[in-house]
């Protein structure tokens, strides 16, 4: 194999390719914990090179490298809880695409989530007042619930399915990237990066595909 070969920018699809190889090795239980030694950390104290970023749920279940079977400096990690586009998130992901050169930007979601259901139950009329800084983080999840509510035909929302909603937010938080970030959009279109909406179910430990914009599953 030439130089140029081991050193060529990989594409969106060979990035994701080799996501779903670490997941399929997490969730089999033969994790091989690559670039995790000490050589790899003294690489990697000159400069990173990551190959994707992920903008994940804060949940500590959701541990990207551990999940995928990646190493250090293999994913650029972004998270807030209910992966929600703040400003602050969407910039961190512009600094990957125009930084790090990153090819593929993986949206993690997953069952269960708290921030998703504190959205739901903030539909109901008798919900309880949220602490400010709470509510602002949560109200970009609230238009998931609502669109999952009047598809049900309007039934309580404190019974609306999390993970039906949670994969609505997944949805919406990938057009709300597209919408804020110029940046990202634009290189999405030019096929220089891909973007991959996934859930992640808990108990199982895979990361299902849900979202794809530039690049096929």
């Amino acid at each position: 194999m030439t130089d140029a070969a081991v050193t060529a920018r990989p594409t969106p699809a060979d990035v994701w390719a080799e996501m779903r190889e670490g997941n399929a090795r997490f969730v089999a239980g033969e994790p091989r914990h690559p670039r995790q030694d000490v050589e790899r950390r003294h690489v990697l104290a000159a400069a990173q090179t990551p190959r994707a970023a992920l903008f994940g749920c804060a949940d500590s279940r959701l541990a990207a490298e551990i999940i995928f079977d990646q190493g250090l400096g293999d994913l650029f990690v972004v998270r807030n809880a209910g992966q929600v586009a703040s400003d602050s998130a969407v910039a961190s992901l512009e600094y990957a695409v125009a930084a790090l050169d990153v090819s593929l930007i993986i949206v993690l979601a997953h069952d269960a989530c708290g921030a998703v259901r504190a959205a739901i139950d903030s539909t109901a009329l008798d919900s309880p007042e949220l602490p400010p800084h709470i509510w602002r983080l949560i109200a970009k999840i609230v238009p998931a619930a609502r669109t999952v509510l009047r598809a049900s035909g309007g039934i309580d929302p404190r019974e609306l399915d999390a993970e039906d909603v949670g994969i609505a937010h997944l949805h919406n938080t990938i057009d709300d990237l597209l919408a804020s970030s110029r940046l990202i959009a634009d290189a999405a279109a030019e096929g220089r990066v891909g973007i991959v909406g996934a859930n992640y179910r808990l108990s199982e430990g895979t990361a299902v595909p849900h979202v794809a914009v530039g690049i096929g599953f």
